[in-house]
């Protein structure tokens, strides 16, 4: 069963968002297409109803993907948004990182995939 995501593109209206709604932001550095552990965090975190229900009430999701594979490329303007973003808060290049920011794009938290089940995840986003 697949939940939809509503995974934002762009940061300024990321941060627009949670300013509006008064929300967190969580911004995703992930690989789609090569990174086993993205794929595990889509699949067993972000598609889960656990973690939907918790991001609708409290984060703005924000998205900045690095495919390879010729056929998943983005479109240039948005490959240059993520490459921005990756400059400001992802400089050592990890895949996954997942970085809780609040609505002005202060740096919270920073984590990495976890073996962990959807509510262990949340709580551990929150961690320090």
């Amino acid at each position: 069963m697949s939940f939809s995501q509503n995974w934002e593109l762009d940061f300024e209206h990321a941060k627009k968002q949670a300013k509006e709604e008064q929300k967190q932001i969580l911004l995703v550095f992930s690989g789609s297409d090569w990174c086993a552990p993205c794929i595990k965090l889509d699949q067993q975190i972000w598609q889960t109803e656990a973690f939907q229900n918790h991001a609708n009430d409290n984060l703005v999701l924000l998205r900045a993907d690095f495919p390879k594979r010729k056929n998943n490329r983005l479109p240039k303007e948005q490959e240059l948004k993520n490459t921005k973003l990756a400059e400001q808060y992802n400089t050592e290049g990890y895949f996954p990182l997942v970085v809780l920011m609040n609505a002005n794009g202060k740096v919270i938290h920073k984590l990495g995939y976890k073996n962990l089940s959807p509510e262990e995840y949340i709580t551990a986003i929150y961690e320090d």
